[in-house]
């Protein structure tokens, strides 16, 4: 019998999806994930740079156990408003302008106020724009069609909207019924609702965890230190769970429960990652072992500040990530039961 609980990770993966969290601006999300643990008994405590902390007692308290997601996701900031009303955007996290071109957006005013739009090129009509298709997309070509009657920028500071404000991507959550899941920033909301879940079996079931283990969720990872701090003197391994990119050349699809070897940063933790291999191997699931150059995690960003930890990094396999991305919920169970095994076992 498994025991993934498929129908509520769903439910709590759509759940975070709704809630907007660009890196800088986590607030809401984080005071989601704090009232599921209150809800279920468990205490939290925030560090100081607003990520949330979750510890659940294990047999052996000499050596624990860190792991980490994280829910701030891409995004933007308004970065100058035009003459004509429209916005120039910066942005936060990496990702290529194609592909929030046509997304809607969300800017959030520092008094709380919430304005619609979509992000377009400046020639994105072909009726006019002879050069619509092979305009580039740059930063000082895409802007965003506010929702509102706006002809100049003092039209668009009336709203409120000012430089430095929040722009949120639309996620545009839909769960098929053959189990795909296709939305925005599931980069890393996936591997947060399966941490959520893993979390509440553990202490609707009174397991008893080997050690004591740490849950952080971070929300600074798109920017680079999300996870690079609050770790205990007595942590031993740490583990990143964060989402596996799929592509040319890639092993990872949208199924598994993708193992890191290698990112951007370096070689993950070699014994470590034989370890989760063994376990995937030995409960019969469905995992792949890759390598991503263009790639960093909240265990990386750890082991660079000087943690002196045991690192690794794996996660549920995502389409197309950091645009319009896409899992399905065998890559969820797969990443659940792996984390599962693993949280029983015995330190390295």
């Amino acid at each position: 019998m498994s025991v993934f609980p498929e129908q509520r990770t769903v439910q709590t993966l759509v759940d975070l999806l709704k809630i907007d969290s660009p890196a800088g601006h986590t607030e809401r999300a984080i005071d989601y994930i704090e009232k599921r643990m209150q809800q279920i008994g468990i205490e939290t405590a925030r560090n100081n740079k607003g990520g949330l902390l979750v510890t659940l007692p294990g047999q052996n308290d000499t050596v624990h156990r860190f792991l980490t997601a994280h829910v701030d996701t891409l995004g933007a900031m308004v970065k100058e408003i035009k003459p004509n009303g429209r916005l120039i955007l910066n942005q936060i996290g990496y990702y290529e302008w194609f592909s929030v071109e046509g997304a809607y957006c969300c800017i959030e005013t520092r008094e709380g106020k919430r304005i619609s739009g979509t992000i377009l090129s400046t020639h994105t009509s072909v009726h006019v724009y002879p050069d619509a298709k092979d305009q580039k997309r740059t930063a000082e070509n895409i802007e965003v069609r506010l929702d509102a009657r706006v002809n100049t920028a003092e039209d668009v500071r009336e709203l409120g909207i000012r430089v430095g404000d929040f722009v949120s991507f639309d996620p545009q959550i839909h769960v098929t019924e053959t189990g795909f899941i296709k939305s925005r920033h599931l980069d890393d909301k996936a591997s947060v609702a399966v941490l959520i879940e893993l979390i509440a079996f553990f202490k609707e079931t009174d397991g008893i965890l080997p050690h004591t283990t740490h849950f952080l969720f971070s929300n600074n990872e798109e920017v680079g230190f999300g996870g690079n701090s609050n770790i205990p003197a007595q942590v031993r391994e740490y583990l990143a769970v964060d989402m596996g990119a799929i592509g040319e050349g890639q092993a990872t699809d949208e199924f598994c429960v993708s193992i890191c070897a290698k990112d951007g940063s370096g070689p993950y933790h070699y014994g470590l990652r034989n370890k989760l291999v063994q376990l995937a191997e030995e409960n019969g699931i469905t995992h792949q072992v890759d390598i991503y150059p263009y790639y960093t995690s909240d265990a990386s960003a750890a082991v660079r500040a000087g943690s002196d930890v045991i690192h690794g990094l794996i996660g549920p396999g995502v389409d197309a990530s950091h645009a319009y991305e896409r899992t399905h919920i065998d890559a969820l169970e797969n990443t659940f039961r792996l984390l599962y095994h693993y949280l029983l076992s015995q330190s390295l």
